[in-house]
């Protein structure tokens, strides 16, 4: 099966940030074939690989990449499974994770409709352990299998070896660029329970006067709710939330309240979680432009290109946030976003 191996691409293209420089060498994957090829390709000249899924969540480097891209357009999904009250779904991960959201609603299955309309694809859902109001990858997954980059073996991964934590998981650390992820199965409920919990959700149902509900109106909602507070990749180039919401213990909570009464803040499993895009205002950094690099007027998480910004000014911007933050509050901010230097 012969490659079609490009060279000098330009990783703008491929990044919703619109920042980067070349890629060496790019390839388009579309079956498990095609991506065995391509890493016995890289091996036999010994070049570096990096898999790009929708590159929603990632900061290319202004010099390029000196390796091989592998773009990963291996897709197809379907129900692999099913209980009396619950259904195993299966999707490889080139899919768009929004398109296998509506695959499950179709269904009338419950447990991701409150991650619709993230961008990205499936195959980095568990690697980021994505989630959004109130919900994450990790409460439905069921398992994956995943191609060791140097064997070009599949390997099976549970919950437990997953390692999920916070936008977290085994494969951002210990098995960072180790592993290819091919498909994921996910356990959705059949008779599940909407969560509306969170405010935005709750005052948008209500403006709609929606009193009753189904999985479809949530989708629409929650659709609603990002593009007035998120903005379109397309228009105003950017990577979603940059920044994790902070998680700290009851007493530094207890400390931060007695300074800061007005404080945000929501109960998390291992502490108390600060919204981060409520502590970058508060440092006044809301709009904030270093050169091109900004941050989102109307959502302090984000951080946008406006037009011609580098890895480098987004990466200064990002120092700059994180030390007035840590000056007035003492808490250290972590990025979601995966910078490739």
């Amino acid at each position: 099966m012969d490659l079609e191996i490009k060279k000098n691409i330009e990783l703008i293209n491929y990044s919703t940030f619109k920042i980067g420089g070349l890629a060496k060498y790019f390839v388009v994957v579309k079956n498990e074939d095609e991506f065995i090829n391509s890493i016995k390709w890289a091996k036999r000249r010994s070049k570096k690989i990096f898999i790009l899924g929708g590159g929603s969540n990632i900061l290319f480097s202004d010099k390029g990449f000196d390796g091989l891209v592998i773009k990963n357009e291996i897709k197809g999904m379907e129900v692999v499974g099913e209980g009396d009250d619950f259904a195993i779904v299966k999707s490889y991960g080139g899919e768009a994770w929004s398109k296998l959201v509506n695959f499950a609603i179709s269904h009338n299955y419950y447990g991701i409709e409150n991650m619709f309309y993230i961008f990205g694809t499936v195959g980095a859902a568990p690697v980021q352990n994505i989630g959004a109001y109130g919900m994450e990858l990790k409460d439905v997954f069921y398992n994956l299998c995943a191609i060791d980059l140097k064997t070009g073996e599949k390997k099976y991964f549970n919950l437990k070896d997953c390692q999920f934590g916070y936008r977290d998981s085994v494969f951002k650390n210990k098995l960072k660029n180790k592993y290819f992820i091919l498909w994921v199965e996910l356990k959705l409920a059949k008779n599940g329970k909407l969560n509306l919990e969170y405010g935005d959700i709750k005052n948008k149902l209500a403006e709609k006067k929606i009193d009753n509900p189904k999985l479809k109106d949530i989708a629409e909602v929650i659709q609603e709710i990002r593009n007035l507070k998120l903005p379109n990749p397309g228009i105003l180039p950017n990577c979603g939330s940059f920044f994790k919401n902070p998680v700290i213990s009851e007493a530094e909570f207890k400390n931060l309240k007695e300074n800061f009464p007005d404080i945000k803040s929501f109960v998390d499993e291992k502490g108390i979680k600060i919204p981060a895009g409520w502590l970058i205002e508060q440092v006044g950094m809301r709009g904030y432009r270093y050169k091109d690099a900004g941050v989102y007027e109307n959502q302090a998480l984000i951080l946008v290109n406006h037009g011609k910004a580098s890895q480098k000014d987004i990466l200064f911007l990002v120092e700059l946030i994180r030390k007035n933050v840590f000056d007035k509050f003492g808490i250290i901010l972590e990025t979601e976003v995966n910078v490739l230097k």
